[in-house]
């Protein structure tokens, strides 16, 4: 069995002076051409970025823009802008035709949404703003967009202890998420250990991989591990956990969460144990490690679990992202 889904070396590019749109397009039109897309489709890359670059730049607080492949289609591009801006009032208003923050290439946000294959919009006055879109080359597939994660490193550092990855067979897909310990290097090595143990065992029920990862994380640091089973034609979840991996199953007007055991992953851990849920088709089930705190709440956030889940891992991690550790969130759709 292979990842559907695995953590990449995600790169957040900080967006606060114009010197860093030049710097965004130029990345991006990279991306596109060693993916073979067209002038034209490169170009139509280059120029949202560079809007969505310079939206950032001129009114938000903290802005950053992720440019990575697809996730789930590595032909394709995605873009993901997150900000702790103002906010939008009207995001319809803001897709309409001849709309434009003043100041910004002119375009607008209407614009970013005609060039792009695929894109949405979470915004809330006050808040913020999470845009993300994606690129495929003219007439190529487009992306399923039934999972994403993200994962950010503490502080400076170069490298992610905390890291996820995703397989699929038939309607269900199967996450692994592993927080090495502590963060650097180590923490890092085990994680990714994780991940090819994982790989290994993929097939099997969520709390007997999670008991291999367990016996083979021995000679590693070890880590906090959770295995989540989500069929979108069963409309359940199985789920396995030791230590603090949060998983939740998310509604618009509520979340619950799903029970791990205490625990290090390698070296400490009471009898493991799997859970059954019911996962209801308008949700999304959600896998963060604790570099976001628990105390999101969902009907904070209206119309988020409807979004891309891009979108809805950027705005979680956003709002309840700490730069004390590393972070990693893996939003699930249900759906076959």
């Amino acid at each position: 069995m292979g990842a559907l889904i695995r953590s990449q070396h995600d790169v957040w590019v900080r967006a606060e002076d114009a010197s860093a749109i030049g710097a965004l397009r130029r990345t991006a039109v990279a991306l596109a051409e060693i993916r073979g897309f067209s002038e034209e489709d490169t170009g139509r890359v280059a120029v949202a970025v560079s809007e969505a670059a310079s939206n950032l730049v001129k009114h938000a607080i903290e802005g950053v823009m992720l440019i990575r492949p697809h996730p789930e289609l590595d032909s394709a591009i995605e873009i993901l802008a997150i900000d702790r801006g103002p906010g939008m009032h009207d995001v319809s208003r803001a897709l309409r035709d001849g709309y434009s923050t003043a100041g910004t290439l002119g375009i607008g946000l209407g614009g970013i949404a005609r060039m792009a294959s695929g894109y949405e919009v979470h915004s809330m006055p006050g808040r913020g703003t999470v845009l993300g879109m994606y690129f495929v080359a003219q007439d190529a597939p487009l992306p399923p967009s039934q999972v994403s994660g993200l994962t950010r490193p503490i502080g400076e550092e170069t490298v992610c202890g905390d890291a996820f990855v995703v397989t699929e067979t038939g309607t269900a897909r199967t996450v692994m998420l592993c927080d090495g310990l502590g963060h650097g290097p180590a923490a890092a090595h085990a994680s990714q250990e994780a991940v090819r143990l994982f790989l290994r065992h993929a097939d099997l029920a969520p709390v007997t991989v999670l008991e291999r990862i367990h016996a083979g994380l021995s000679h590693t640091r070890g880590g906090a591990v959770a295995v989540a089973r989500v069929d979108g034609a069963a409309g359940t979840v199985s789920f396995a956990g030791l230590g603090n991996i949060s998983a939740w199953i998310a509604h618009s007007d509520s979340r619950q969460g799903m029970i791990s055991v205490p625990g290090i992953a390698g070296h400490k851990a009471r009898t493991l144990r799997q859970y059954e849920y019911t996962v209801p088709r308008h949700s999304v089930v959600l896998l963060h490690s604790d570099g976001l705190s628990e105390r999101w709440d969902i009907t904070s956030y209206p119309g988020l679990v409807t979004r891309l889940p891009s979108v809805v891992a950027g705005t979680l991690l956003r709002e309840a992202g700490t730069r004390r550790d590393d972070a990693c969130v893996v939003a699930i759709r249900p759906g076959v």
